[in-house]
């Protein structure tokens, strides 16, 4: 059985050796890949490194933008560090300026629930503090 078990490994690293036939635009350094099948209105992403709390959060951001018609995220497998985004659009806009906007929502977000919890967390530090000097 051993042996079929190096064979195993053998063919897994003649498997990986193998480069994918993919029509594909590096965006931010390797991590954002257009997938194959793509126009301007219909593209679907895929994110290295990335998992559902990215795909999530971007999809509801991007959700919010009334150009967009459909996005929607998967995990191909849980094994894989990849999550694949789709967007369709109306003809107002494309995928790729739907996914800038919605970076640019989901960070102004988190700015905005940064700011809340800085404001809350300074007023029950001094209001404690307070408590404590009385």
């Amino acid at each position: 059985m051993p042996g079929s078990v190096h064979s195993q490994d053998a063919q897994d690293q003649s498997m990986m050796d193998v480069e994918q036939p993919q029509d594909e635009l590096m965006l931010d350094e390797r991590r954002i890949l257009v997938l194959p099948g793509s126009s301007e209105t219909a593209a679907s992403f895929q994110f290295e490194g990335e998992g559902h709390t990215m795909g999530n959060a971007l999809r509801f951001a991007i959700m919010k933008n009334p150009a967009v018609d459909f996005c929607g995220y998967t995990i191909p497998h849980p094994s894989d560090a990849k999550m694949h985004l789709r967007i369709q659009t109306s003809d107002s806009t494309t995928a790729l300026e739907a996914l800038e906007k919605g970076f640019n929502d989901l960070m102004d977000l988190c700015d905005v629930v940064t700011e809340k919890f800085t404001v809350a967390r300074d007023q029950f530090n001094e209001e404690n503090s307070n408590k404590m000097q009385s």
